[in-house]
């Protein structure tokens, strides 16, 4: 087994096909089969399973692919390690941040890490809260910022600040000119909510549970965006914290509504509990809670509190 096995097998598994690995990292496609069957003869297991649609990965395949995924994220930081230990703070670091975070706050970190160290490189990754805190379990990203409601003990975190929960509606909503609700109120009006075990929804069946309330339930949705945009278009309202706006507009929606007794989400700064973080890992992970702070503070977020 050699580097370039593991590299061309974590990275098939990430194109989700070997023509779309081909193209990503310019090695011929016959090659990268060649180095695939190569790899499962050494191992004597079957790693990938083909189909029309392209490739995913046995049991033992995602196996390794959880292992060598995080093998060569060491081995990319190695040259940072390195010169970093002459003093100066150099490496790649990956992050992590939910989308409605990312659309607004990518590109004011990355310029203040540039600022702090501009030997530094972000790599950065969205997604929901729950992938985040996975790829920080496998240890495939060094930091991310995740939306919690429990804190499960698998990674290390530092909450950052709670977030209020809103009634978003269309901007012809009729109950969208109060300044508060109850929750009685929102459990008659048509929801369109996140599904699965997303964090939001989690939070918001409890709260309702709790309150011995059923939930309208008009729809359900993967993402905010499509999430928003039914709610835009007059099909529900949903329940947000305003940091999840996921690149639309408040304008362009009715004034939210706080529902009380409110409830909430924490934003929380995660890493792995296992992996060790870098020296560079470790000067972005203190710019990044100085810098949420600040934003924060100095952007006056609705519903939004810092935790000291």
């Amino acid at each position: 087994m050699h580097y370039r096995h593991l590299y061309y097998f974590v990275r098939i598994v990430e194109a989700g096909s070997f023509s779309q690995a081909a193209r990503t990292i310019h090695v011929a496609q016959p090659a990268l089969s060649q180095q695939i069957g190569e790899l499962e003869a050494s191992l004597g297991v079957s790693l990938l399973q083909r189909s029309a649609r392209g490739v995913r990965p046995t049991a033992a395949g995602q196996k390794l692919y959880d292992e060598a995924s995080s093998i060569l994220r060491k081995y990319e930081n190695l040259p940072g390690l390195v010169r970093s230990s002459s003093g100066t703070v150099e490496g790649q670091v990956s992050l992590g941040m939910p989308a409605s975070l990312s659309t607004t706050l990518v590109g004011p970190f990355i310029e203040a890490c540039r600022a702090d160290h501009p030997k530094v490189t972000l790599k950065f990754i969205d997604g929901d809260s729950e992938f985040l805190r996975e790829e920080v379990e496998k240890s495939r990203l060094d930091l991310a910022l995740a939306y919690e409601d429990e804190f499960f003990p698998v990674v290390l975190r530092q909450p950052l600040f709670r977030q209020n929960h809103y009634l978003i509606s269309s901007r012809r909503s009729a109950h969208a000119v109060a300044k508060s609700i109850s929750l009685k109120e929102v459990a008659k009006i048509p929801l369109v909510l996140p599904a699965g075990l997303n964090a939001r929804r989690v939070v918001i069946d409890r709260t309702f549970a709790e309150a011995g309330l059923s939930l309208n339930l008009a729809a359900e949705a993967v993402t905010v965006a499509s999430e928003l945009s039914a709610v835009r278009s007059g099909a529900g309202s949903t329940i947000l914290n305003l940091g999840d706006m996921s690149g639309f507009s408040l304008g362009e929606f009715a004034d939210p509504v706080l529902i009380e007794p409110t409830f909430y989400l924490t934003c929380c700064l995660i890493w792995s509990n296992e992996v060790p973080l870098t020296l560079a890992a470790g000067h972005v992970k203190t710019l990044l809670v100085d810098f949420m702070k600040v934003q924060i503070h100095t952007t006056q977020r609705p519903g939004a509190s810092w935790l000291d």
